[in-house]
């Protein structure tokens, strides 16, 4: 049985309907103040179909344009709300990415999902050489970069583990 179309979507039913990890959602609420889903007990969040209009249109917007997050976040506040909603419902044609915003951005336009992709073992890199400005880093930054990276091979094996058993 389908919901209404004015019906309140969970989480799950936002990202599988946009075709996004919900951390994704997660994230992108931290970056936009405009996505307010309402939240219940225990912080379940419920997305309206405003909220999910706008989220299509971020969507569009960041994968199919290739906008950056500080792109969005421009149009957001320049165009307005209804302006991105009507892009995420298909009633407004996006623009195509300003020269300048592709120029100084050093993004990489292409927004992969970790948890969907084939999780390979990666290849450590080779160390730099002594004369490079990345082999300049203090003892204490080494230490940190090794704490990190550790964490980041654990988060993998995490994600590779839970991946394998949905």
């Amino acid at each position: 049985m389908e919901k209404a179309p004015e019906a309140f979507r969970t989480i799950s039913e936002v990202a599988d309907e946009l075709d996004v990890p919900q951390h994704v959602l997660r994230f992108w609420e931290t970056r936009f103040s405009q996505i307010k889903p309402m939240k219940r007990g225990g912080g379940r969040r419920y997305y309206r179909p405003n909220d999910v209009d706008l989220l299509k249109g971020i969507r569009q917007l960041l994968y199919g344009q290739g906008y950056t997050i500080r792109g969005v976040q421009r149009i957001l506040r320049e165009q307005g709300m209804p302006h991105v909603a009507g892009i995420g419902r298909g009633e407004v044609a996006p623009q195509t990415v300003p020269e300048e915003e592709i120029a100084a951005s050093p993004v990489v336009r292409r927004h992969p999902d970790p948890v969907r992709e084939a999780a390979e073992p990666m290849e450590a890199p080779e160390p730099p050489s002594s004369g490079s400005a990345v082999g300049a880093l203090s003892r204490a930054q080494a230490e940190e970069l090794k704490l990190a990276l550790t964490d980041l091979a654990a988060a993998r094996r995490l994600l590779t583990s839970k991946a394998d058993t949905e």
